[in-house]
């Protein structure tokens, strides 16, 4: 008779490296304790499960309530680089819902997870990063992490890290700034910003001159712009190729050239004819702040002179299907046609 063979090989969509997950309602506290295990393989494996599972709306909510935050984040001390990356990646995800956000502030996760922006594991810096810029999207969050003294931090590691990585530690600097720019200033942020506007990148440059518009609110800013002869460099970015970068390019030239300095290093960069091009801009954005900058520098009287001219194209705005370009475009006018 033939004999039963059993194969050592394990049954077709398993995965030995995740944990078994319980049934229904089990699964998540079955994980719970799995993640408090001392054997290293069992936390790894749990993580793995677990990072699966937060995916689905309904099961991150269910893992928040049953108090996972407190327990990741204690595992972002582990010793072991999986369980660290593996740790982040589940708060990345968490990181998306509002309850998640919630809970970061409530635990304080973001000190902890702020702690691993020096890893020597990549893909734990890049989780890091990804989960911070989610928490900085929202006010609350970039106001908590002002609060902490993150943003000189983070300014540190700009220059070091890798592409991908940088372009996620400039935005959230971006949304931190946009909430209170003095600690950047405080920690000379103009000279860092100015040197990734080269860059090669859309999405570094991109978000470095978003945190340069808000950088550029304040009247210490508006006059470190100009002091780091920003200027003429943001002038040529009004030609850039992302929309993007030209929107906050304009958007930073206008508010800079709100005070005198502004206004003449603006002129004498030669802003106002790109900025004249961009009037006829389909992106809102663009065409808003270069309408905004060039209102700006009609206060001079050369430049009104010269945009006296223009006046029947800014008039053409006026018919924009979007609101705030016509506003933008009724000011400009009713500016450059004021006489005294």
């Amino acid at each position: 008779m033939a004999s039963p063979r059993t194969s050592e090989q394990p049954p077709p969509h398993i995965d030995p490296t995740q944990a078994p997950v319980a049934f229904g309602s089990w699964a998540i506290p079955k994980l719970m304790l799995e993640l408090q295990d001392a054997e290293l393989f069992t936390r790894q494996r749990a993580l793995a499960a677990l990072c699966d599972l937060v995916h689905d709306h309904e099961r991150a909510y269910e893992a928040i309530l049953s108090g996972c935050m407190e327990r990741l984040k204690i595992l972002l001390q582990d010793k072991d680089d999986l369980v660290r990356v593996k740790t982040t990646e589940v708060l990345y995800v968490l990181a998306s819902h509002s309850l998640g956000r919630d809970a970061f502030l409530r635990f304080d996760i973001v000190s902890p997870l702020a702690n691993l922006i020096k890893d020597p594991e990549n893909a734990c810096r890049k989780n890091v990063h990804q989960a911070l810029n989610r928490i900085a999207e929202f006010p609350s969050g970039a106001v908590f992490m002002v609060s902490m003294g993150l943003v000189p931090k983070l300014l540190l590691k700009v220059s070091d890290e890798e592409e991908r990585i940088r372009a996620l530690i400039l935005s959230t600097l971006s949304c931190c700034v946009s909430v209170d720019a003095l600690p950047a200033l405080e920690s000379d942020a103009v000279p860092v910003l100015r040197d990734q506007l080269s860059h090669s990148s859309a999405a570094i440059r991109r978000a470095a001159t978003s945190a340069l518009v808000g950088i550029s609110v304040p009247a210490d800013g508006k006059m470190k712009v100009c002091e780091e002869n920003l200027l003429p460099i943001l002038v040529k970015l009004l030609s850039d190729d992302d929309q993007g970068v030209v929107a906050n390019a304009a958007g930073t030239i206008m508010n800079t050239a709100v005070i005198t300095k502004g206004k003449t290093e603006s002129l004498n960069a030669g802003a106002i004819t790109p900025l004249l091009q961009l009037v006829g801009s389909e992106n809102t954005a663009v065409c808003a702040n270069a309408l905004r900058a060039l209102t700006v520098l009609a206060e001079v009287p050369r430049a009104r002179a010269e945009l006296l001219e223009h006046v029947p194209l800014l008039k053409s705005r006026l018919t924009h299907p979007k609101a705030i370009i016509q506003r933008a475009a009724s000011t400009a006018i009713e500016v450059i046609s004021w006489k005294p």
